[in-house]
């Protein structure tokens, strides 16, 4: 049986609903998707400063989850910023 996924604290949305590069179509571009979670852990990390489990404690979740969240979007992020994609953000978990 799988366990239930703890709720996570997330304390806000992106301003936009994408970033994509300047002069290209939305309609033309790769998309990649990151999660109001993902958001949130680099807002915490990356913008606020806070350490992983500072940051962990902040969102309700353990060090480990907020680990791999926050490296999951920072991969997500690069790979748009090299490659040229969109970054779409979810309203979804």
């Amino acid at each position: 049986m799988v366990r239930p996924k703890i709720e996570r604290r997330i304390c806000g949305s992106a301003a936009y609903s994408c970033f994509k590069p300047n002069g290209v179509a939305l309609g033309q571009l790769a998309k990649v998707t990151i999660t109001r979670e993902e958001l949130e852990a680099l807002r915490l990390a990356d913008v606020m400063g806070l350490s992983q489990q500072q940051a962990a404690d902040e969102m309700g979740v353990s060090r480990q989850t907020f680990g791999n969240a926050v490296k999951q979007a920072r991969g997500k992020v690069a790979n748009a910023l090299v490659h040229g994609h969109a970054l779409v953000f979810s309203d979804k978990e």
